[in-house]
């Protein structure tokens, strides 16, 4: 179905464009109670607007799948045109009326990986639920080349992270810069408050590859030691930085080198002690990216700003 077509049928009495925010609103949260939270309705009016989508297209639409909604094959094909009409409506024409986030009522999605929920969600849960309380949040994991499409089609407000193949057509701006800790067990007794250079190419090595990367995300330590002449040895290569800590507890003679941040965060639980790489690396960019066609959304633009300003304080 096309836009035009969807338009066309916005005409028909028995459908209207608030409908449109509707589906727009379960495809999002697949969550009836989420959804009218999102729009500012009871869930009696969106259990309404629900069996009025249904109706009219002659289809389930949602259907219930565990604990939320699961989209029919007729709603994926009608999403896409669904979501450029809304993302047009609130992109074009409702930014025009300002964005007030002590007011406003919407979800936010951003897409991220388990380390970007690591790092960035807590922060920026703390600006936005006292910024724009009625506002709420959705994380998106998505690989890197989908994007721009998923951008593009309004169903991610922002992507964070470090991105290091950057699609093009995106705007982005740097949020902070942090270096590269090592990280090993605390049941390790060889290794003392510092590594050596020696001690780490004796290690087995532990590396976060996400699924559609070609490199690791300490590539940086491969290239300098490759540099010298030296190989490695990578036992574990996984796409979870979750998994790492537990790794490293459970088999006390490997070593990790991740970004500080999420160093930090699982030292807290002090399985893994950090400590600074025997051999100088460049320091780790994180960013926020959007698309053009949100470019100057209002909303799209406070939460930039929003975002910014969480990460000032984040040390180099």
């Amino acid at each position: 179905m096309t836009i035009i077509s969807i338009m066309y049928d916005a005409h028909d009495p028995k459908l209207d464009l608030n409908l449109l925010l509707a589906f727009d609103a379960l495809w999002r949260e697949g969550s009836v109670t989420r959804a009218a939270d999102g729009l500012g309705l009871t869930q009696s009016a969106m259990s309404h607007a629900l069996r009025r989508l249904r109706q009219f297209y002659g289809d389930p639409l949602f259907v219930k799948a565990g604990p939320g909604m699961r989209p029919t094959p007729k709603a994926e094909r009608l999403a896409p045109s669904v979501l450029s009409v809304v993302g047009t409506v609130r992109g074009e024409l409702l930014s025009q009326a300002g964005f007030d986030p002590a007011t406003a009522r919407r979800s936010f999605a951003f897409c991220m990986t388990d380390m970007g929920e690591l790092v960035f969600l807590p922060p920026i849960m703390e600006r936005l639920r006292a910024l724009a309380p009625r506002c709420r949040i959705r994380t998106l994991q998505v690989a890197t080349e989908a994007v721009p499409a998923v951008l593009e089609s309004g169903e991610a407000d922002l992507a964070l992270g470090s991105m290091h193949l950057v699609p093009e057509g995106l705007y982005r701006q740097e949020l902070f810069r942090h270096p590269f800790v090592t990280l090993v067990s605390t049941r390790n007794g060889e290794v003392g408050d510092r590594m050596t250079l020696e001690q780490i190419v004796r290690m087995g090595h532990v590396t976060v590859t996400l699924s559609d990367r070609s490199e690791p995300y300490d590539r940086a330590l491969e290239v300098e030691l490759e540099r010298r002449g030296i190989r490695r040895d990578v036992v574990l290569s996984t796409p979870h930085f979750l998994v790492v800590p537990l790794i490293l507890d459970r088999f006390p003679d490997l070593v990790a080198t991740v970004p500080r941040e999420l160093g930090t965060v699982f030292a807290r639980y002090d399985a893994v002690r950090v400590l600074p790489p025997p051999v100088d690396l460049p320091a780790f960019s994180l960013r926020q990216h959007w698309h053009p066609r949100v470019h100057h959304d209002e909303a799209n633009v406070w939460l930039r700003r929003t975002i910014k300003a969480a990460f000032e304080g984040y040390p180099e």
